[in-house]
C-alpha cells in the first residue's frame, strides 16, 4: 500500500487524482489533503478517503474545515505552516498540484522528507529548479512530471540516452484564442479567456494557455527539468491536442507521446511509475481522428513563448521574476483592472524594470533570494498596472 497526500487537492489536477485514487482505494493510504477555500470539496474528500490530516491555505477558514470534519477522526489544520507541515508527513508519494509559487515550500518539504514528488506545480521549477534538484539529492527523493507535455518527454526518454536527444518538441492547443484575428485580443472577456477548446482545467491554467504564458512556463520547465539547452527546445500549435510532446533524437528519429487530451493519463503515469496500470482513459481511434495538424506559434499573437526564450538566456532568479509578475497580472486580469494584451505589457515591463541582481544576473539561488525576488516582481507588476490605469 502506498501513502501518498495530494496537495492543491480541491483543484483539477487534485479531484483528477483522487479520482483514481478511488478506483484503487486499496492501493493506497492517505495521508494529507490540502486545499483552498471549497472546504466542502476538501472535507469530503478527507473523510471519504479516511486521511490523516486536512488542511486549508486559509487560516480565517480553519473553524468552518474544523466543523465539517466533526467527528470524522480527520485531523484540521490552517494556514501556510500547517500546509508546509503536512507536507512533510511521511509519504511515498506527494502530488504537488497547488497552483503558482505558494508550492514551492510544501514541496520541499516533501523532497525534504524522501518522498517523491510528483510535479504538477511547474512555477516551482520556474522559479527555483536548483533548489529542488539539489533537495531531491540530498534526500534521496525522486522528483516526477505531471503536466502532460513534462509527463510525455519523461516517457518517450525511457530507456534512452539523453546525450542523444538532438530537440524537444512541446505542443500547445493554441487556447481559447488561437484563430481569433489579432485585432481583436485585446477586447478579450474572462469568460472568453477562461473557455479551453480541449482541456477541462481550472480558470488560471485556462486563461494562461489562451495567453500561452503556461506554454512559457513549460519551456522553461523542459529546461529546468531535463537539462536541455534553449535552442533544443521547439514549441508547436497542435489544435487537436493529441501529441503532447515529441523527442529527437541524432539519427533523425521523433518519439512522440500520444493521447486523449486526460489528465488522467499523466497523473496516473506518475502514481504508478515505474509500473504502468490500467487507466480510465479513451482509446483513440485514430480513423475518427483522421488528420493531426501542427502549425509554428505567431509570437505576435503569443508573446508570452519569446519571454520565455529571454528567461533562459538569464537563468539566474530571471524565472521567479517572470513567474511572480505573470501571477500578478493574471490577478488583475481576472479582476478587471486591465485587458487581455496588458498582461504580456506589465510581464515584459517587470522583466525590464528588475536589475541585474534582483531579476536577471546569474547569482546562486537560495530560498529567501527567490522569495524576494517573487516579491518585488509583485510590487512591480502593480506599479505598472497604476501606471497604465493612470494613463487612460
Amino acid at each position: 500500500m502506498k501513502k501518498i497526500s495530494v496537495l492543491g487537492v480541491t483543484g483539477s489536477i487534485g479531484q483528477n487524482t483522487i479520482d483514481l485514487i478511488r478506483r484503487t482505494p486499496d492501493d493506497y493510504k492517505v495521508v494529507a489533503l490540502t486545499g483552498g477555500q471549497n472546504i466542502a470539496r476538501l472535507a469530503a474528500d478527507a473523510v471519504d478517503l479516511q486521511a490523516d490530516i486536512a488542511v486549508t491555505a486559509h487560516a480565517h477558514l480553519l473553524d468552518d474545515l474544523r466543523t465539517a470534519l466533526e467527528g470524522s477522526g480527520v485531523e484540521a489544520a490552517a494556514g501556510e505552516t500547517a500546509l508546509i507541515e503536512a507536507a512533510a508527513r511521511p509519504a511515498d508519494l506527494v502530488m504537488s498540484a497547488i497552483v503558482g509559487v505558494a508550492g514551492l515550500r510544501p514541496g520541499l518539504a516533501a523532497l525534504e522528507q524522501g518522498a517523491t514528488l510528483a510535479l504538477a506545480n511547474k512555477e516551482s521549477l520556474v522559479a527555483a529548479a536548483p533548489i529542488l534538484h539539489a533537495t531531491a539529492q540530498q534526500n534521496n527523493a525522486r522528483i516526477l512530471p505531471v503536466d502532460s507535455e513534462h509527463s510525455a518527454i519523461f516517457q518517450a526518454l525511457a530507456g534512452e540516452d539523453p546525450a542523444a536527444v538532438s530537440r524537444v518538441i512541446i505542443t500547445a492547443s493554441g487556447g481559447a484564442f488561437r484563430d481569433w484575428p489579432l485585432d481583436q485580443l485585446a477586447h478579450a472577456t474572462i469568460d472568453q479567456a477562461s473557455n479551453h477548446p480541449n482541456w477541462n482545467m481550472g480558470q488560471r491554467i485556462t486563461i494562461d494557455s489562451a495567453s500561452m504564458f503556461n506554454k512559457a512556463l513549460e519551456v522553461i520547465e523542459a529546461r529546468e527539468f531535463f537539462g536541455f539547452e534553449p535552442d533544443q527546445i521547439e514549441v508547436l500549435i497542435h489544435p487537436e491536442s493529441i501529441v503532447h510532446a515529441l523527442v529527437g533524437f541524432n539519427d533523425g528519429a521523433l518519439m512522440a507521446h500520444v493521447g486523449p487530451p486526460d489528465m488522467r493519463h499523466a497523473i496516473g503515469y506518475a502514481l504508478n511509475w515505474p509500473a504502468r496500470q490500467p487507466l480510465p482513459v479513451d482509446k483513440l481511434d485514430l480513423a475518427a481522428i483522421g488528420q493531426l495538424t501542427f502549425r509554428t506559434p505567431d509570437i505576435d499573437r503569443y508573446p508570452a513563448l519569446r519571454l520565455a526564450r529571454e528567461v533562459m538566456q538569464h537563468r539566474g532568479l530571471s524565472g521567479a521574476v517572470f513567474n511572480a509578475a505573470k501571477e500578478r497580472a493574471l490577478d488583475h486580469f481576472i479582476a478587471g483592472h486591465i485587458g487581455f494584451c496588458d498582461m504580456n505589457m506589465i510581464v515584459e515591463e517587470v522583466l525590464n524594470r528588475q536589475s541585474p541582481d534582483e531579476g536577471h544576473k546569474d547569482v546562486g539561488i537560495t530560498l529567501d533570494r527567490v522569495l524576494q525576488a517573487d516579491h518585488l516582481a509583485r510590487i512591480c507588476a502593480d506599479e505598472v498596472m497604476r501606471e497604465k490605469a493612470s494613463r487612460t
